[in-house]
């Protein structure tokens, strides 16, 4: 079975601890080896930054790379990555070649998982890279180096780990030179041209892919015409709006959010069996997760590695070490019921996390409150058996035809479930897909887990009525208020992004926490405008009256209608609190038969803490009581 890591987040926490999901599957990772430009024109051209000082098209290399590492150690920290500079002084990597530099930590490989150290070694580099490095005219007239080859070469080879069916591989090269053989001519040109171009299609040819990231000066557009169209292969629609998307992208790249980015990868495969004999092997995929911080994960202090945690036991008397039994027991009618761990185990399982159709019902029998927790969507397999296409098709297709849902049978070892699947029929607008043809499957409640809303009848008589003039007023308020085109993705969660933030910091031992736009906050600039004020003012007005002065009345201590309600509940509890013997409650130990209500008016008339659960609150009026 092959899972996803983030699988974890639909997982309920008393599920089996056995069957916990592996957190480094190849088929979730993402190798990038980025690729950056050092010769001598990348240092003298020169851009303004947001601060409008002088940027070279270097540094802004660097810091989309570095700020594109503190984002991966969030969204993907099991990805590899490796930095590579070509046209250099020096050289340092595996194949010895001239013109490329593999920047690593002495204890790392060239490939491996981004690290705090690794930032912070890469972050000074900037400042030591002429001296250590240096930057050189890889290609010049009457030589044959072509560092641009050789830094494929060297990409190439550092990708070979893991399969292109189960590795997201890719090449981003940043780069301001748009025609790397352009004092070249002749044969020489069109020779070094040639193997590189043959060089790169090797490349995608095992599954790699080469992003450019071209650099423009202020004055110069970067023409991808003159070599770079070949190399990452543009055509038509896509060479027009290439150097537009591209430039978004760096943007991006140095604007990143601190956020957890869930890509589009499998979640879970598992089999889907119809009837005796006929199963479908099927993928899952999540449409939408809640966004919460990271598990704790222990590091080694030296190599920030994850360490594995180990159980050892040891004989009490001696201090030897003593194996894990093999074997358990249940007392049973003064006998010992031994069990080995592997029947143990059978035992326990209750599902063997399959699906098993159980039957079909009208989608009229199925409630919108049935959806408790984030479904995932499922799709035949590639990997499946012959004719699994075929039969899901079919079974799609007459699910739709017939207005049913499936109901089947799922879960874990330790909390099977039913689950409904609803089939979902292909759209398509504008001769592009919009949604995909596929089931939707939803995980459905248990009895306990619907429960009767609870009506709560109170007085009202004394409660005032809304207006019709002010029903109107509260309306247009709202309708001024209303956000545009509102998603939930325009603001981020100012919590994680304080969490993400320290942990940044402490990471790479800076001294200063970055500062954090909290974007949920009321938009006082908006609110400010003439229209919004003008609304504001007439349902203030409609509510308090027009001679109505805020700080007058704050000022006078006048209770509010909320300090009224309090004081009236707290007087009707104390009232109810007369009505029972408590001593005689207590010493009967009674309390506990007491609704919660009942118990709260004890804690309320003596001014205690009224939140806890029902043990708790008999505990502290026991306590209360001396008892």
């Amino acid at each position: 079975m092959e899972d996803d890591p983030d699988y974890d987040i639909f997982r309920d926490e008393d599920e089996d601890p056995d069957a916990q999901l592996h957190t480094e599957n190849d088929s979730n990772k993402e190798y990038v080896v980025y690729l950056v430009d050092a010769s001598p024109k990348m240092f003298t051209t020169t851009c303004l930054s947001e601060n409008q000082d002088p940027e070279t098209h270097f540094q802004i290399a660097l810091s989309c790379i570095s700020l594109s590492l503190k984002a991966q150690i969030i969204n993907k920290s099991y990805d590899q990555v490796s930095i590579c500079f070509f046209n250099t002084r020096e050289k340092k990597n595996l194949q010895d070649l001239n013109g490329v530099y593999a920047f690593h930590l002495p204890e790392g490989d060239y490939l491996d998982r981004p690290t705090a150290r690794l930032i912070k070694e890469f972050d000074n580099l900037q400042d030591s890279f002429s001296k250590n490095i240096g930057s050189h005219h890889g290609v010049l007239p009457g030589s044959r180096e072509n560092p641009l080859y050789n830094a494929i070469w060297v990409a190439q080879a550092l990708l070979r780990k893991g399969s292109a069916k189960t590795v997201n591989k890719r090449i981003l090269l940043f780069t301001n030179e748009d025609d790397p053989f352009g004092c070249l001519k002749g044969a020489i040109k069109s020779d070094m041209t040639r193997t590189t171009l043959q060089r790169a299609k090797d490349a995608q040819d095992l599954g790699i892919t080469i992003e450019l990231l071209p650099l423009s000066s202020p004055d110069e557009m970067f023409d991808l015409s003159k070599f770079y169209v070949d190399l990452i292969g543009l055509e038509g629609d896509d060479l027009v709006s290439f150097m537009a998307l591209a430039g978004n992208r760096l943007e991006d790249m140095k604007d990143q959010l601190r956020k957890r980015m869930f890509t589009k990868r499998r979640v879970k495969k598992f089999k889907f069996t119809i009837v005796d004999g006929l199963s479908i092997e099927l993928n899952s995929y999540a449409l939408i997760r809640p966004t919460v911080p990271g598990s704790i994960t222990w590091l080694d202090s030296i190599t920030n590695r994850p360490l594995k945690s180990e159980r050892t036991f040891i004989c009490a008397d001696t201090g030897a070490l003593v194996e894990e039994s093999t074997r358990r027991f249940h007392p049973y009618k003064n006998q010992n019921i031994v069990f080995s761990v592997k029947e143990l185990s059978e035992i326990k399982r209750v599902a063997t996390g399959h699906l098993h159709l159980l039957g079909f019902k009208p989608l009229s029998c199925l409630r919108d409150y049935y959806n408790m927790k984030p479904s995932t969507f499922l799709y035949p397999s590639d990997e499946g058996t012959d004719g699994s296409m075929c039969t899901f098709i079919a079974l799609h297709k007459s699910m739709i035809q017939l207005n049913r849902f499936a109901v089947a049978f799922s879960g874990s070892s330790s909390r099977p479930q039913l689950v409904a699947l609803i089939a979902q029929d292909e759209v398509i607008q504008s001769g592009g897909q919009i949604e995909p043809p596929g089931m939707h499957m939803i995980y459905l409640p248990y009895s306990d887990d619907i429960r009767l809303v609870e009506e709560r009848y109170s007085d009202t008589s004394g409660v005032p009525k809304a207006s019709a003039d002010q029903i109107k007023k509260a309306t247009d308020l709202i309708k001024r208020l209303d956000l545009k085109d509102f998603s939930v993705f325009q603001f981020t969660n100012p919590a994680l992004q304080r969490h993400y933030a320290v942990l940044e910091a402490l990471a790479l031992e800076e001294d200063e926490i970055p500062e954090i736009k909290d974007e949920t906050l009321p938009d006082e600039e908006g609110l400010a405008r003439p229209g919004v004020v003008r609304v504001l003012e007439e349902f203030k007005t409609s509510i308090y009256g027009e001679n109505y002065d805020e700080e007058s009345e704050q000022g006078t201590g006048k209770p509010t209608e909320a300090s009224k309600k309090r004081k009236a509940h707290s007087e009707f509890a104390k009232k109810e609190c007369e009505s029972y013997d408590w001593g005689e409650l207590a010493d009967s130990g009674k309390l506990k038969d007491l609704t919660m209500v009942e118990l709260k008016y004890y804690l309320t008339g003596h001014n205690l803490p009224v939140s806890g659960k029902k043990e708790a609150i008999v505990s502290r009026i026991l306590t209360h009581m001396g008892k």
